[in-house]
């Protein structure tokens, strides 16, 4: 957040149900709803000023969610951005013992829970085919939560996608040697310049 504040971006994020202050118990549909709910609390504030999605880790299936309904009703954000991201819940899971998990934010009810597994997607991989916006997948070679070779693999489906061939598809790996893992890319100083650069063309084109 600090980052991206310091860039002059306003930063709005949320807890999601069951978690930090927010009430409830969390659920696929549920914070796909909270999501959509704070979109549209923003652009009814936001004015012409262009609006971003930006999804980290168990975030970006949430974010697809999102971003997949606000393209099918015609309200499409200026672009979206993916850290750390997936396929789909069980790739990621059959990526790795269950004992990862411990280190995955907000995966214990998935795994702890019998009931709350039922149903659950996160279907980044098949989002991507009805999205219709620019993206930015960023990712670390040594992420030991999200395995790299799952966002490449995200990315590769999105860049053969019909539903972007008018946006810019973007994918930046981080390499092993810089130890970013799942949640340190913040660190990057490189990240400004490229999120200057993605968002400069992704505004250019919502223009024309």
């Amino acid at each position: 957040f600090q980052v991206l504040s310091s860039l002059g971006y306003h930063v709005v994020t949320f807890d999601y149900r069951g978690w930090g202050d927010s009430i409830g118990s969390p659920s696929e549909r549920g914070m796909t709803y909270d999501a959509l709910h704070v979109f549209d609390w923003i652009k009814a504030r936001s004015g012409d000023n262009p609006v971003y999605i930006w999804g980290h880790s168990l975030g970006t299936g949430v974010a697809t969610n999102l971003v997949r309904r606000l393209c099918e009703r015609e309200t499409p954000p200026d672009a979206l951005i993916l850290e750390s991201p997936f396929t789909n819940i069980r790739e990621e899971a059959r990526s790795h013992p269950f004992s990862i998990y411990r280190y995955f934010p907000g995966f214990d009810w998935f795994f702890l829970d019998p009931i709350t597994t039922s149903g659950i997607k996160f279907a980044n991989d098949e989002n991507v085919k009805y999205i219709s916006c620019s993206l930015l997948i960023l990712h670390a070679e040594d992420d030991p939560v999200v395995p790299f070779h799952l966002g490449k693999k995200l990315y590769n489906i999105a860049a053969t996608s019909r539903s972007f061939r008018d946006y810019k598809v973007q994918f930046v790996p981080f390499h092993t040697d810089l130890g970013y893992r799942h949640k340190y890319i913040y660190r990057s100083p490189e990240l400004p310049r490229i999120l200057r650069e993605f968002l400069g063309k992704s505004e250019h084109e919502h223009r024309h």
